[in-house]
């Protein structure tokens, strides 16, 4: 699987380079700052990495606001807004799956900050590397979006990061080869797919491990993330 992610990714970067080179361009001319954003995030097992992203904020944008990014966020730039959009920003994540920090599939790499809100069953997730992409970013491809309002913090942390770790932990229990190649798919077709098309993270806690409802009285799962589907 090592070999797998490395090969792909090595190619990938061969193939981007020219592109990497013309968003570089791009971010230097429109914004003051460096081209790449290295954000602290926990890797497999605990431990602590850079990751890598095309800069989507303005500078010191960390020091300015949660390390979060929320509706409206007027740290984001007008290129980094059509970046995240269209994930472009995430692509330098590949050099951190050549470097093994991370595959291309797992889960989504949470800043240190959060951990600590984690309970024993949400923490299996550090048991494997986190990815670029996963059930729970394709059921989630804009959660931006959903966090809005005085306590948009407090929500994430309440219902939105459970929810998205519930999604993590149903698809590793059955996580095969042939389900990444799936994930990876659904992460490509999601692109297409409108910005208006959100799901509103459930109410409630699930830090006993128990089971979270939906809005719509079902639980989140693997196959649910495939139909359905923080810089900051």
């Amino acid at each position: 699987m090592r070999l797998l992610d490395f090969s792909i990714a090595s190619i990938g970067l061969c193939l981007l380079g020219p592109f990497f080179l013309v968003v570089a361009v791009v971010i230097k001319l429109t914004s003051a700052g460096p081209v790449f954003y290295q954000a602290l995030r926990v890797g497999q097992g605990g431990r602590l990495f850079r990751l890598y992203k095309f800069r989507t904020m303005v500078l010191n944008a960390d020091h300015l606001g949660p390390p979060l990014t929320f509706k409206d966020d007027r740290r984001i730039t007008s290129v980094g807004s059509l970046l995240r959009q269209t994930k472009i920003d995430e692509l330098p994540q590949l050099l951190n799956v050549i470097k093994g920090d991370m595959n291309l599939v797992g889960p989504r790499a949470e800043d240190p900050k959060y951990l600590v809100s984690y309970t024993d069953r949400q923490r299996q997730v550090l048991a494997v590397k986190p990815g670029i992409t996963s059930p729970a970013s394709v059921f989630y491809r804009h959660e931006e979006k959903l966090l809005c309002g005085p306590d948009k913090e407090e929500a994430y942390l309440r219902d939105l990061l459970p929810a998205k770790l519930d999604i993590e932990l149903n698809y590793l229990g059955r996580r095969t080869l042939w389900t990444d190649f799936a994930v990876l798919g659904q992460t490509f077709l999601a692109l297409f797919r409108s910005s208006q098309d959100l799901v509103p993270f459930p109410q409630g806690d699930s830090r006993d491990g128990s089971p979270r409802p939906t809005s719509s009285n079902r639980d989140i799962s693997a196959t649910d993330a495939f139909e359905t589907s923080n810089e900051v």
